[in-house]
């Protein structure tokens, strides 16, 4: 997918010396960025709520 982001000339130019250093696109690097911050905060949330009532009894179970 494609699309239109505003980014501060500051933060392009680092963008900008990032890519040079490392020899991929622009579009390689927010990519990435992208994918780190996914995994930094849980992604979909999957992984980080499952098994969050495991302690929580049901109607036909005794409290715990």
């Amino acid at each position: 997918m494609r699309f239109l982001v505003d980014i501060p000339d500051e933060d392009l130019g680092w963008l900008d010396r990032k890519a040079a250093e490392t020899g991929k696109s622009r579009a390689a690097l927010v990519r990435e960025a992208v994918a780190a911050y996914r995994a930094q905060t849980g992604g979909d949330g999957i992984e980080r709520y499952f098994g969050i009532w495991k302690d929580r009894s049901g109607p036909d179970e005794p409290a715990i």
